[in-house]
C-alpha cells in the first residue's frame, strides 16, 4: 500500500479542489497521478487493485494495467473459467493477476487499495459498502445501485468510512463532453430547459428457459448473493439478468444512466418532481420482465424536462445521445465527445471532434484520487452517481406501478404512493442483510 510523500499528494489534490471550487472548471486530474513523475514515481508504492466481475471489469482491467503505478492483485469472476481467461488477458499484458472466485478475499487483503465492482447490478451497492466497510477505495460500475435505497446506503458508507467512490459514467471524465457541458452551463445556447438522450439496440428474445442446475464452474449462490434466492436458469447468467427486477434494472437502468447522467450534468438539476413512463414489452413473449420499449419523462421544480427513450428490439436511429434545447439555440453530442452547436435557426454555430468516451481519463482521475485520498477530486461522486441513477428507479418505478412517481425535490424519495414506495428498496437474503443495511 502506498503511504509515502502523502503531504505531497494531498497538496496537490488541494489544489485542484480549489481550482474547481473557483473556476468552476471540471477538469482532468490525470496529470496529478504523474505529477511525481520527475522525482521517481516508480519509486512510489503502488495503487493495488482488485476487480470483481470480468466482462465489463476485464475492459476496465485493459485500461488500469496501462496506467503508471498501478498494480492488478486479483481478476475475480463467480465463473471460475472467467476468471482464469481474465488472469490469461492481463499475464499477456504483463500484469499477473491471481485469479479468484470470492471478492471478499480482495477485501481481506490488506495490501489492496482500490475495489473495482463491475458484477451485476444486484451486487453494485452491497459489494461497495461492505468495500467501504474493509477500508478499500471504489470504482463502482453504473448503475450506481439496483434500487434507491442501497444509494443512500452507498452515500453513508463513504462518507462514514471516508472512501473514494467513483461511479463509473465515465463520460464525466472526456475532455470534449466536459467542453460541450460547460458550453451549455455558461449560456452558449441561451437559458436550457429541456435536455433529451436516446438509446437503441437490436437484442433478439432470450425464449423460455426452465430451473436446471447450474454449471460447475459457476458459483451460482455467490453470483446471486444479496438476491433472495432463485433457481437457476441458463437463459438469465451471464448477461440476461439485465431484464428480470430480480437482479436488473432494464434498458434504462442498464445504459440509460450515461445519457441521464449528461442531461442532469448539463442543466444543473438534481431530483425531479414528477416523473412519467410510457411503455412495456412488445416484440417477444419470452422470459423477460423489463420494458423493451420504453419513454420516461422528468420534470423538475425550476422549469426544466429531461426525456428518455430507448428501443430494446431496434436499430433504428433515435437521435444523438445527449441534447440540450435552450432559448438561443441547441447542442448536439454523442457518446464519444463529438457535438455541434446550433443556432434557433438551425445554423451550425460550431462542430468539434471528440477524442472518446473517457474511460482511461476516468480511471486516471480515480487512481489520481486514490493517491491523494481526496473523494472531492472525482469527476463523478457516489452522490452524483445515486442522483443519475436515481431516475432510472423512478422511471422504472413510474413502470412498474402504472401510475406518475410524484416526489421531494429536495432528495427524490417517492411522495404519497406506498406502492411506488415499497419498491425504494428489495427484501435481501437473510445470510447477506445485516452486512448491507448496517453501515456502522
Amino acid at each position: 500500500m502506498f503511504d509515502r510523500r502523502q503531504f505531497l499528494q494531498t497538496a496537490a489534490a488541494n489544489t485542484a479542489v480549489a481550482h474547481i471550487a473557483l473556476t468552476g472548471a471540471v477538469t482532468s486530474t490525470s496529470s496529478l497521478a504523474l505529477a511525481d513523475d520527475k522525482e521517481g514515481l516508480n519509486d512510489t508504492p503502488p495503487v493495488v487493485v482488485g476487480i470483481m466481475g470480468l466482462s465489463r471489469g476485464l475492459d476496465l482491467a485493459r485500461d488500469l494495467v496501462t496506467l503508471p503505478g498501478v498494480t492488478i492483485k486479483y481478476a475475480c469472476d463467480v465463473d471460475s473459467n472467467r476468471a482464469k481467461a481474465g488472469a490469461k488477458v492481463l499475464a499477456d499484458a504483463g500484469s499477473s493477476a491471481e485469479p479468484i472466485t470470492d471478492f471478499r478475499k480482495i477485501l481481506d487483503d490488506k495490501s489492496v487499495d482500490l475495489f473495482v465492482c463491475a458484477a451485476p447490478n444486484h451486487w453494485h451497492g452491497p459489494a461497495t459498502i461492505l468495500a467501504c466497510k474493509a477500508g478499500k477505495h471504489v470504482y463502482v460500475e453504473k448503475p450506481t445501485c439496483h434500487n434507491p435505497a442501497e444509494g443512500e446506503w452507498m452515500i453513508q458508507a463513504a462518507e462514514r468510512y471516508q472512501r473514494c467512490v467513483q461511479v463509473g459514467n465515465q463520460r464525466r471524465s472526456a475532455p470534449e463532453i466536459q467542453q460541450a457541458i460547460a458550453k451549455v452551463q455558461s449560456g452558449a445556447i441561451g437559458k436550457v430547459y429541456l435536455a433529451r438522450t436516446f438509446y437503441n439496440r437490436l437484442r433478439g428474445s432470450i425464449g423460455k428457459s426452465p430451473p436446471t442446475s447450474p454449471p460447475p464452474y459457476l458459483d451460482y449462490d455467490l453470483w446471486q448473493g444479496p438476491a433472495p434466492k432463485r433457481p437457476y436458469q441458463d437463459n438469465v447468467v451471464h448477461y440476461n439478468w439485465h431484464w428480470f427486477w430480480h437482479w436488473g434494472n432494464g434498458e434504462l437502468g442498464n445504459n440509460g444512466p450515461h445519457g441521464l447522467d449528461l442531461c442532469r450534468w448539463g442543466l444543473g438539476v438534481d431530483y425531479p418532481l414528477r416523473t412519467v413512463s410510457s411503455g412495456g414489452r412488445y416484440c417477444y413473449q419470452d422470459d423477460q420482465e423489463t420494458p423493451d420499449t420504453h419513454q420516461v419523462a422528468f420534470e423538475f421544480a425550476d422549469g426544466k424536462q429531461i426525456t428518455y427513450q430507448g428501443l430494446s428490439c431496434s436499430q433504428t436511429p433515435l437521435g444523438p445521445f445527449a441534447a440540450f434545447y435552450g432559448t438561443e439555440g441547441y447542442l448536439e453530442m454523442d457518446g464519444n465527445g463529438n457535438y455541434k452547436v446550433y443556432d434557433v435557426k438551425n445554423k451550425l454555430v460550431e462542430e468539434v471532434k471528440g477524442s472518446g468516451w473517457g474511460q482511461k481519463q476516468h480511471l486516471e482521475n480515480m487512481i489520481a484520487a486514490v493517491r491523494a485520498n481526496a473523494p472531492k477530486l472525482l469527476h463523478q461522486p457516489i452522490l452524483e452517481g445515486h442522483k443519475s441513477t436515481l431516475l432510472c428507479h423512478l422511471g422504472n418505478i413510474a413502470h412498474r406501478t402504472g401510475a406518475t412517481v410524484l416526489s421531494d425535490a429536495t432528495n427524490g424519495k417517492v411522495l404519497y404512493d406506498e406502492n411506488q414506495q415499497k419498491l425504494w428498496r428489495r427484501e435481501y437474503d437473510p445470510a447477506w442483510e445485516k452486512q448491507i443495511t448496517e453501515i456502522g
